[in-house]
């Protein structure tokens, strides 16, 4: 019998196992996602940013903001007429201090 105990034992430690490696790895794929993480503009802070981003990109909408971002305090995503998207990079008094876009010519900086 205590062979019989010592199959059931070992049987579901392997499950426990598995279970733990497939969340872990589930878990290392959403850590994949930046946007899951992203600290949005608000407030005051969020209608400065988005003015600074209009007025260097003369045109659009903002459709995304962030901040902390990897290469500025703040990242302001604006979406262009043509449907083409910017972002825009500003620091914490709100001066572009550089973008990047995906049509020609565009975040250049």
């Amino acid at each position: 019998m205590a062979r019989f105990t010592t199959r059931k034992v070992a049987l579901v430690t392997g499950l426990v196992v598995a279970a733990g490696a497939i969340s872990g790895g589930a878990a290392i794929a959403a850590g994949g996602d930046d946007d899951a993480t992203d600290k949005r503009i608000t407030g005051s802070a969020l209608d400065k940013a988005s003015a600074a981003a209009l007025a260097y990109t003369g045109e659009g909408k903002v459709t995304g903001t962030e901040v902390g971002d990897e290469e500025s305090y703040y990242e302001v995503e604006v979406t262009l007429g043509d449907g083409s998207q910017v972002d825009v990079q500003l620091d914490k008094a709100f001066h572009v201090v550089g973008s990047e876009g995906d049509r020609d010519g565009q975040g250049e900086d």
